[in-house]
């Protein structure tokens, strides 16, 4: 029942029909009796600075949660970005507070490592291949560094951005080997999909399908659909597959915490 009292929190994206979030924190406010929504909001990029600067006016709003393809575009109209989300260069999150300020943090990094070992996958000593370098895809690569991935290859359609991510990620964990490189996931342990090819159907696949191997774990950042054409193809192949659904359950939590919609005591 949603009342005058009920405090809502919007998910900024474009497009937006794709996101799963909506769902999973709807039911999550259910579950513990929080007076909350969350509704999704299709933003274009050249309306993120007039949707952040209405967000400040918004006293009723707890905050955003920020997806594709605004995640590194927030952090220039916030008032405070946390550490995580400064190291990133991204957010994907923001809390607006009593007085209208905008903070902003970034979860998407803890979230994608919490699915992986909430389902029996832990990088620790793993070589990697992680496809892209935006906002979730270098969350992503700070958290798989510092949970111990032996190596991690950088693959992005800019090979700047790769190798700027892949810089500035050596840099804070120097054990883990980091460097940018092809798209080719011959001889890795864990390929993972940091970008957003995939959302569409006419979306080619990431990397060649012919090179995946059955040792291989292959996951996916994206929500819907569940099973994309690289999740498709790396099953036929014999791979274990990670779906994109489980990074965000790893982080409801946490964001609505963040958010301060969580239950009291949590």
């Amino acid at each position: 029942m949603i009342t005058g009292t009920t405090r809502v929190v919007g998910i900024i994206a474009d497009p937006v029909a794709q996101v799963r979030s909506p769902q999973v924190m709807n039911a999550y406010f259910a579950k513990h009796g929080i007076d909350a929504i969350m509704v999704p909001m299709h933003v274009p990029p050249d309306g993120v600075s007039s949707v952040l600067a209405a967000a400040r006016q918004l006293r009723n709003l707890a905050g955003l949660i920020v997806t594709v393809p605004h995640k590194t575009r927030v952090l220039e109209f916030c008032d405070d970005v946390c550490e995580q989300a400064r190291l990133v260069g991204a957010a994907n999150a923001i809390r607006r507070t009593a007085e209208g300020q905008l903070v902003c943090d970034m979860f998407d990094g803890q979230g994608f490592l919490g699915g992986l070992l909430a389902n029996g996958i832990d990088p620790r000593g793993q070589k990697v291949l992680l496809l892209g370098a935006g906002g979730a895809a270098s969350a992503i690569a700070f958290a798989l560094a510092a949970r111990g991935a032996s190596a991690l290859t950088i693959a992005n359609r800019t090979q700047e951005k790769a190798r700027a991510l892949a810089t500035r990620v050596a840099s804070a964990f120097p054990a883990c080997r980091v460097q940018d490189g092809p798209p080719d996931p011959k001889g890795f342990d864990l390929v993972v999909n940091g970008t957003s090819l995939g959302l569409k159907k006419e979306d080619p696949i990431p990397v060649d399908p012919k090179l995946l191997e059955p040792t291989m774990t292959v996951a996916e950042v994206i929500m819907k659909p569940e099973r994309t054409a690289l999740i498709e193809a790396a099953a036929s192949k014999g791979c274990r597959v990670h779906l994109g659904r489980h990074m965000l359950e790893a982080q409801v939590r946490l964001l609505a915490e963040f958010l301060g919609v969580a239950p009291e005591g949590a």
